[in-house]
């Protein structure tokens, strides 16, 4: 019975050792990339406004939502952000800031002229968007891992080897993924623009906005046959 049940040992360690082996089979493991730049369609601005009191910030308000439907931005994409009240200034200043969404129906060089108004105190990009930007990720995503495997499969060709299963796949986060705020040069453009008549020959347009960049990287570890 002792030898018998020493042979037993025997036989699931080596049957241990045996599905170890297999689990670390010949690989190689590699790194695809892909990138891809997209057009915005999307523009989300901070505004801040200002009036002397409460019914004359309550008036510029009104004025400023009467604007922003006139340039075909909805009341449902304008959003309340802060009210202030100064209350150490003589002049008792009151403040409000919004956000609001533009799209590529809005012409933005004819938005920002007609805010150009004393009551405007501060505008800037707040963020730069593509509302298929879902999409184009796991576009961007899928042509890594296919970069991964072309890469396995001429590297192993080279030595007469050839790409077999995936073992491994693993996403990278590249630092500039989801990078969906503007870049500089939108920034130095656009931002805290106080509209004053002097940056009415500048082009803010969406064709004069940095392209949003998606760059993603996807390590694969593949069977060598």
């Amino acid at each position: 019975m002792r030898l018998r049940h020493f042979l037993l040992i025997g036989f699931f360690t080596i049957g241990s050792f045996i599905s170890a082996q297999e689990v670390k089979k010949n690989a190689i493991e590699v790194t695809g990339i892909a990138e891809m730049e997209i057009e915005p369609d999307e523009i989300i601005f901070s505004i801040g406004i200002k009036g002397d009191n409460k019914n004359d910030l309550a008036d510029n308000e009104k004025k400023l939502f009467e604007i922003l439907k006139g340039n075909n931005v909805k009341n449902e994409d304008i959003d309340f952000k802060s009210m202030y009240q100064n209350m150490y200034s003589k002049a008792k200043t009151f403040t409000k800031s919004f956000q609001f969404k533009v799209n590529t129906q809005t012409d933005i060089n004819q938005l920002f002229e007609s805010l150009n108004q004393k009551w405007v105190t501060s505008l800037h990009i707040t963020e730069v968007k593509n509302t298929r930007i879902a999409d184009f990720k796991k576009t961007v995503k899928i042509n890594a891992l296919k970069a991964a495997k072309a890469k396995a499969d001429y590297l192993l060709e080279s030595i007469g080897k050839k790409t077999g299963n995936p073992i491994e796949i693993t996403e990278i986060e590249d630092y500039t993924s989801d990078m969906i705020v503007p870049a500089a040069y939108a920034r130095q453009k656009v931002s805290n623009i106080q509209l004053e008549a002097s940056n009415a020959g500048m082009d803010y347009s969406f064709d004069n906005i940095e392209n949003i960049r998606l760059k993603y990287s996807i390590k694969t570890r593949y069977e060598i046959l």
